[in-house]
């Protein structure tokens, strides 16, 4: 039985943009259908913000020709293969002629991805822009692979004809929370080596919508177990089977996917970790935020194999914080991330380990104004999203050796540190400098050097401290500062 969409979807568009599409249809004499992502959108309720247009031949044509009459901004994707895009007030349009010589749209079809992206309706030629008839054109079943959830290709060769597509079924199983078949799944791991193929950044993208959905510890899950994540990252190999000390119960690579698993669990309620303190995180678990808190949550143990180590029947792993960032930033400049992503990721893994440090300094000492403020400034506007991180890889470890609290030690010690941070750090920051360099140079007869930085952070940690108010008192403490410089220099 045929499937009918529920409305002319095209309707919802701008009626400038669907003019457009009827001239152009109508001028090429051919038919021209919607196929691709925004039927299987339409049949799913979703209004496609995006268009995928198919045509015989004369794809780029239709695109310029479409682009003309819009004023948008033409893109030539591959003049070999008849695939063009039109950007136009925040609407992208992607014309394709029919693939590999077939001649018909059913044969087109049947060269796609899955079957639910292989899918298409007809655009009525001189129609102002609508729909020929609201059946869909299904010949692979795709509408029933919707209601069933599945994902699904048409044929295991179309897997290989672009092998990005082995990632596309758990980009697609993550966003829509679908399984992937059986025969299909078993099609990805047998051929998961050809993954290194495709560009980076094509796989970086997949990566990030997976890890953007909230299903991303179970997709990378899947992904392990078919071999397709080694791929990816051959640098999470080596943590299969390590054996961590008695506070872990599981191997460092299932501790991180478990870490992810804690992670996408807290975002979701970091008041339930840590109580009162909701209204720290509002920015750290959305958008961007939280998806590089995932990757630092999957990668931030990546430095403990190459600093294992067996002493006296005790296992280490001293320093593996700083190795583990440098790691991954190769990983980072290998995918081509945006240099803002790879320092923040980065810069996570490498300080992951401090607020286990400073939690067990509080317990044994107490902690100072200057403990906190040397963690706010190495940690920048990530001091929630930091915590938020330790919470995950604390959770995620539960051997018999774990010391009892940690969880809420780690939730007390945030909100001491942020106590802090509000009544004496952030003032600072806030106030003009006491002094500054043209003061070391035009009253201390300094020359510019690393003394500098050393001095003007000084004094704002006098400042945080309570020992420097104004700034008679900040050229004071300047004034002993390098007297004692001196007098150590002179003995």
């Amino acid at each position: 039985m045929a499937t009918v969409l529920t409305q002319d979807w095209l309707q919802t568009y701008p009626e400038e943009l669907r003019r457009a599409l009827g001239r152009v249809a109508n001028r090429s004499g051919q038919p021209m259908y919607v196929a691709g992502g925004p039927v299987r959108d339409w049949l799913l309720g979703v209004a496609a913000k995006d268009l995928d247009l198919t045509v015989p031949v004369g794809a780029v044509l239709c695109a310029r020709e479409v682009c003309t009459l819009l004023g948008g901004t033409f893109v030539l994707l591959d003049e070999s293969e008849d695939v063009a895009r039109v950007v136009w007030q925040g609407f992208t349009l992607d014309f394709s002629g029919f693939r590999n010589q077939t001649t018909t749209i059913e044969e087109d079809l049947g060269q796609r991805d899955f079957t639910i992206n292989a899918m298409a309706v007809a655009l009525a030629p001189g129609s102002g822009g609508a729909l020929a008839a609201l059946t869909v054109i299904d010949p692979f079943g795709g509408v029933a692979d919707l209601e069933r959830k599945l994902i699904r290709t048409p044929a295991l060769a179309n897997l290989l004809a672009d092998p990005l597509r082995l990632l596309r079924a758990y980009r697609f199983s993550a966003g829509l929370d679908f399984a992937i078949e059986a025969r299909t799944e078993a099609a990805i791991a047998a051929h998961a080596e050809l993954l290194s193929k495709p560009a980076m950044e094509r796989v970086a993208y997949e990566l990030g919508l997976i890890i953007a959905s909230p299903r991303a510890w179970r997709t990378i899950s899947r992904m392990a177990q078919t071999g397709l994540l080694w791929v990816v990252f051959p640098e999470l190999v080596s943590g299969r089977g390590l054996v961590q000390p008695a506070s872990h119960h599981l191997d460092v690579f299932e501790h991180s996917l478990e870490a992810l698993h804690w992670l996408e669990k807290i975002l979701l309620e970091p008041e339930a970790y840590f109580p009162g303190q909701g209204g720290l995180f509002l920015e750290a678990v959305k958008g961007k935020r939280a998806f590089l808190l995932k990757w630092a949550a999957l990668f931030h143990d990546l430095g403990k194999p190459e600093t294992h180590r067996l002493l006296e029947e005790k296992i280490t792993f001293y320093n593996h914080d700083q190795a583990g960032a440098a790691i991954f930033e190769r990983i980072a400049e290998r995918l081509h991330w945006p240099k803002d992503d790879r320092n923040r990721v980065a810069r996570l893994i490498a300080l992951h380990m401090w607020p286990f440090h400073l939690s067990n300094a509080r317990l044994r000492t107490g902690i100072t104004r200057k403990a906190c403020l040397r963690l706010v400034k190495a940690v920048g506007d990530e001091l929630a999203g930091l915590f938020l991180l330790a919470m995950a890889d604390s959770l995620a470890g539960q051997g018999v050796g774990k010391p009892e609290g940690m969880e809420a030690n780690l939730a007390a010690l945030l909100f001491e540190v942020h106590g802090v941070y509000e009544e004496y750090i952030q003032p600072v920051f806030a106030g003009p400098p006491l002094v500054t360099g043209h003061d070391l140079i035009g009253i201390f007869a300094l020359e510019p050097g690393p003394v500098f930085k050393e001095i003007l952070e000084g004094v704002v940690t006098a400042q945080v401290e309570g020992v420097v108010a104004n700034r008679e008192q900040a050229l004071a403490w300047v004034k002993i500062f390098l007297e004692a410089g001196a007098s150590t220099t002179s003995s």
